[in-house]
């Protein structure tokens, strides 16, 4: 039988992870490959090249070639809180609102950062045929240039050349890009991003949804930068875009730890650690609208 500390991180882990993912967030729309995961590492394996498709073929017998698939390992990101001293955690054990707000910081900063990990690793490192990085073109906003609509159907016509499946394209934007949408027709963009019912609302083809853990570009190169990098001059933000069937995500253990009744402290002190990946599938499916910056 479980001790009652046992039992107490149970219920703690249990209530960090409930709704991590809400209707709104873009990562309830990325395949989830948690199932695959084992000792906090996924092993996959890279398919080989497709069959070529013959039409009226005369020539027998057809060729045959040997698709070689190449073995991978992802090892799950490991994300880690600061510890947090409960000072009365006789009231936080039977206290469902206390153990709510003690949770709550260590759920959110999860949450955010998973986010911005996710978010980084989702938009495309470069302008490619298969993950088009496109630029916003709308008139000057202080020092960058709005997106426009035409940007977002300029995105939806490189998706279309890519062969992109229609069903299932997302379009995750940053709050200034949804405020220029706004600014050119309230009626329509004012409330884009609602979530109604677990379904997001749609344009041009995307599902839309809206973060403010998008990923930085540098603005010459239209290159992103690298997810813990410094963000130089001339870097600027972005908007991106996915295939729900081109982008995953995988969830790990999660843990709590806690020194209980600390001597020095007068209270319990307790963190979270969970591991988490999420990454495109083939890099295949993903784009981005950079914000260009006015007059570089």
């Amino acid at each position: 039988m479980a001790t009652t500390a046992t039992l107490q991180k149970e219920i703690w882990v249990s209530q960090l992870m409930q709704n991590f993912y809400p209707d709104s967030s873009f990562l309830g729309y990325a395949k989830d490959f948690s199932a695959l995961v084992d000792f906090n590492a996924i092993n996959i394996a890279e398919t080989g090249v497709d069959p070529e498709v013959l039409i009226n073929n005369t020539t027998y017998p057809i060729k045959v070639t040997q698709r070689i698939d190449k073995p991978i390992r992802i090892e799950l990101d490991l994300f880690e809180t600061e510890n947090t001293l409960v000072r009365h955690p006789e009231i936080i054990e039977y206290s469902y609102d206390q153990l709510e707000s003690v949770l709550m910081g260590h759920r959110n900063r999860l949450r955010a950062r998973t986010a911005e990990k996710a978010a980084h690793a989702f938009a495309p490192q470069c302008d490619g045929d298969f993950s088009p990085v496109i630029r916003t073109s709308g008139e000057r906003a202080g020092n960058r240039l709005r997106m426009t609509v035409e940007d977002i159907l300029n995105l939806k016509e490189r998706f279309d050349d890519a062969n992109v499946p229609l069903e299932g394209r997302v379009l995750v934007l940053n709050p200034r890009h949804l405020s220029d949408l706004i600014l050119f027709d309230v009626k329509a963009f004012k409330d884009i991003t609602d979530v109604v019912e677990g379904q997001p609302k749609r344009f041009a083809g995307f599902s839309i949804l809206q973060t403010t853990a998008t990923p930085m570009y540098d603005n010459q190169t239209l290159e992103k930068l690298g997810f813990a990098e410094e963000k130089p001059e001339g870097s600027t933000f972005c908007s991106f875009a996915f295939h729900r069937d081109e982008v995953m995500k995988a969830d790990g253990d999660v843990n709590m730890y806690a020194k209980e009744n600390d001597p020095e402290e007068r209270g319990t002190i307790v963190g979270f650690d969970k591991r988490f990946i999420a990454l495109p599938v083939r890099n295949k499916g993903i784009g981005a609208i950079v914000s260009s910056i006015a007059g570089l």
